[in-house]
């Protein structure tokens, strides 16, 4: 976060300053606990039911299972090497290795917040952020969903996790970050969590390659109650997820939690009359979707617009992820199984770019007096630009290490099966 959206602030919770004695803020430690909670709500059950209920019924707690594993994965190595690799100190790209195993971090220790004299609890923060970590592993799950062994997924998130998002929070968030000196905005993770996450799925699609039957047969989702709930838990954690960002129960926060609201309402509209336009209908998993596609497009710029500037963001991402799953999905020729980078990589990218906008105070924004837009949004891009490139090619190295390794897809007969016969001995429906 910057002040004036411009210069850095001091202090800045990213870079944690410790302290033996200090009297922590009881209420915005307590808002930091039930944000972390709300957050770890969007992996399980959230995201875990929201792609359950997207695949087929034989396929379904395979996604379970490797989204509860990959986020267990990543929480074990946010806590050995990840927090301090992201937030202690470093150079501009990675920090250091000061706090592996979260050496120095008591119950005393405590992080400032974006307020002089503020601070909360370290551990707090560690989790808070961990549970960002967890999640962001976890959404490439969907893209690569029904034909992945679950091996070489779990390789495939602890090189990704160290190589690509461990050096994207630094860049965004920490002090010494590339992309914060640069002045880059991302209140929540529209660049760290979504477009990271997304274009890994992109990659881990195109990859893996399509389905058996993908374009040839129907892959309907076998339960889209169960998508419905999970999408709904989602819209409740990100509250949390974007709210929480602000580190303190403050009026921030209340912009944020507000702003989370509006874009996903404006969204859902949004795709439902899209759809009903050009199908005739309007669709559940139409609605629901749109709610995921303005989550993910007001990440970025939760703290920073204001409602005005929500709602447009909200519409905007509403329009981006139909065309992303639809539209683009088809020209891109990739079997992105829950469509991650069509929802989360587009709607990420639209969300960064128009967070240089809409921060603008003619606009509604907190940008200060000085702000200029064209600038903003060239800085913006150069975000966008770098995570893209970044994620991809780590994932792409990746993928290659868990193929060469394990071997990245079960074979034709496994996957014709079910993964949860063929890869856990389970079943999740007696016929």
């Amino acid at each position: 976060m910057q002040d004036g959206f411009g210069a850095a602030t001091a202090p800045n919770p990213a870079t944690p300053a410790t302290g033996g004695c200090m009297v922590v803020a009881k209420a915005d430690t307590a808002w930091m606990f039930f944000s972390t909670v709300l957050v770890m709500l969007m992996i399980v059950p959230g995201l875990a039911l929201f792609y359950g209920g997207l695949v087929r019924a034989k396929n379904i707690l395979s996604v379970l299972m490797q989204v509860l594993v990959v986020a267990s994965l990543a929480l074990v190595l946010w806590a050995a090497y990840g927090y301090s690799l992201a937030f202690d100190g470093g150079n501009a790209f990675i920090g250091g290795l000061g706090k592996a195993m979260l050496a120095g971090v008591s119950p005393a220790s405590t992080v400032a917040t974006f307020t002089q004299g503020v601070r909360i609890p370290e551990l707090v923060y560690v989790a808070f952020q961990g549970a960002f970590a967890a999640i962001s592993c976890a959404l490439v799950v969907g893209a690569i969903a029904e034909r992945a062994k679950f091996a070489a997924v779990l390789l495939f998130t602890a090189i990704w996790f160290t190589f690509a998002y461990l050096p994207l929070a630094h860049m965004v968030w920490a002090s010494s970050g590339f992309l914060f000196k640069l002045g880059a905005l991302d209140f929540a993770g529209g660049t760290v969590v979504h477009i990271n996450a997304g274009v890994a799925g992109l990659v881990g699609a195109y990859m893996l390659g399509p389905r058996i039957g993908f374009g040839r047969e129907r892959l309907s989702p076998h339960n889209l109650p169960l998508t419905y709930v999970g999408a709904s838990l989602l819209w409740v954690g990100w509250f949390g997820f974007n709210a929480g960002s602000a580190l303190e129960a403050n009026g921030t926060a209340a912009l944020a939690f507000v702003n989370t609201m509006m874009a996903a309402a404006a969204a859902v509209l949004v795709w439902s009359a899209i759809e009903a336009l050009l199908r005739g209908r309007a669709s559940m998993l139409g609605a629901a979707s749109g709610a995921v596609a303005g989550l993910v497009a007001i990440t970025p710029a939760c703290g920073t617009v204001g409602v005005g500037g929500a709602l447009a963001i909200g519409a905007c991402g509403g329009a981006a992820g139909f065309w992303g799953v639809n539209a683009l999905k088809r020209h891109l020729r990739a079997d992105d199984s829950l469509d991650v980078f069509g929802i989360h990589g587009v709607c990420g990218i639209v969300g960064a770019v128009l967070t240089g906008v809409f921060t603008a105070p003619a606009l509604g924004g907190a940008g200060a007096d000085d702000f200029d837009i064209v600038r903003q949004v060239g800085v913006q891009l150069a975000g966008v630009g770098i995570t893209l490139a970044w994620s991809g090619f780590v994932a792409f190295v990746a993928f290659q290490v868990a193929h060469r390794v394990r071997g990245l897809r079960v074979d034709h007969d496994a996957e014709r099966e079910g993964l949860d016969i063929s890869a856990h001995g389970e079943s999740a429906y007696e016929i």
